[in-house]
């Protein structure tokens, strides 16, 4: 897919400490919520499906991420390793938003990626549910960025 010199490490095939690693730095750059830095870890032609959409390219995927970041605020987000095998992973999330009138979400998904071999993400399927919160329910509270070292994951969240 990918032909450029393009590298993002780790490259596959993937390790437990590859895969979790490579699972971190995803989570920490859709807490950052800058669209064109988030596009960079994807082939120029990586195709995605999110929800029901399936947008195809660095440009689809950086309107895509600019629109999704301008309606969900407050966006905090945690990722897990779920599985992996050669150049694939598969992941679980949380993350945690609010609209333009207030109201809190928990969206819950689940992702299956796919690497190239300079470890550019050339495949991504999303499977997203979202549930209604109250304020007070919210689990995920440090402040807008990555998420601290030491704030608990999904499984010690009990999520």
């Amino acid at each position: 897919m990918n032909t450029s010199n393009e590298a993002r490490p780790p490259f596959p095939p993937f390790t437990h400490e590859t895969a979790s690693q490579k699972v971190r730095m995803a989570e920490d750059g859709w807490n950052g919520r800058n669209p064109e830095r988030v596009a960079l870890a994807y082939t120029v032609d990586s195709q995605w499906r999110n929800r029901a959409e399936f947008p195809v390219g660095r440009e689809q995927i950086l309107a895509f991420l600019s629109q999704k970041w301008a309606k969900e605020h407050e966006y905090r987000l945690i990722k897990e390793l779920w599985a992996f095998a050669g150049n694939r992973i598969a992941v679980r999330f949380a993350y945690e938003w609010h609209n333009d009138d207030g109201e809190w979400f928990r969206s819950y998904g689940n992702e299956n990626w796919e690497f190239d071999q300079n470890g550019l993400m050339q495949r991504r399927y999303a499977s997203i549910n979202d549930l209604p919160i109250k304020e007070a329910d919210r689990k995920f509270h440090w402040p807008l960025g990555r998420r601290p070292d030491d704030h608990p994951g999904l499984s010690a969240l009990g999520l």
